[in-house]
């Protein structure tokens, strides 16, 4: 891989903040920060944090839903980076709706081999506590991921709680079938504004290495 020449580009965090009880999934332990250390006490600070693996920004490994699958620690570095393709459905598509391929059929010609696909349905500007947040979000079909698959991309990013929906039946299909081809999942990215003014990025989303870990949050960055 070519070194990134960041002279004359731009950076952008992509990532949602994780804090005391910040937004998580409705049926996990919230995430809870406490301190070890003070400055006031000990001359310097240090925190302790409990927090689910899939917390804020993060991504899913195929061990996710599967137990022979990979874990966070074992999936190669350099399969955590490379160019993206920014979709955007802003206005697009409607709450609790599932995304096909009709939703992207613009962008289907230009999806090459080992590229990430980032879909921004406008969720990340709704974050917070409502419960339209937490339930109600867009969410990738079995198609739309089998499509994916057959275009031999490296991973998949989405500004919502899940690639698959709160609802049953919706849940688990773009899991199953994304994850079984080794093709990760990084949910809850953040999309700036600016960002969207391009087409394409370079993006990376490196996990904290957990071993035998199901998923980790990430800092996600898009650099155009």
């Amino acid at each position: 891989m070519n070194d990134i020449n960041l002279d004359d580009r731009k950076c952008f965090d992509m990532s949602q903040p994780v804090y005391d009880h910040c937004p998580g999934w409705p049926t996990y332990e919230p995430t809870i920060v406490r301190l070890e250390a003070e400055h006031e006490k000990d001359g310097f600070q240090a925190e302790q944090i409990r927090l689910n693996s899939h917390t804020g920004t993060h991504m899913d490994a195929p061990f996710h839903f599967f137990p022979s699958g990979r874990t966070i620690d074992e999936i190669p570095i350099g399969n955590f980076m490379g160019h993206a393709l920014l979709v955007d459905l802003r206005g697009a598509i409607k709450l609790k709706e599932g995304i096909s391929p009709s939703h992207i059929e613009r962008y289907i010609g230009n999806i090459s081999k080992d590229d990430i696909i980032l879909i921004n349905t406008g969720w990340s500007h709704m974050r917070g506590f409502e419960e339209i947040y937490h339930h109600d979000w867009p969410y990738l079909t079995a198609e739309i991921s089998e499509l994916f698959v057959a275009k031999h991309i490296k991973g998949v990013g989405i500004d919502c709680m899940s690639i698959g929906g709160w609802y049953e039946g919706t849940g688990r299909p773009a899991h199953e079938v994304l994850l079984s081809h080794d093709i990760w999942a990084v949910e809850e990215i953040y999309f700036p504004d600016e960002l969207m003014e391009a087409e394409s990025c370079f993006f990376m989303a490196l996990p904290l290495k957990w071993r035998h870990f199901s998923g980790a949050p990430v800092r996600a960055v898009g650099i155009i």
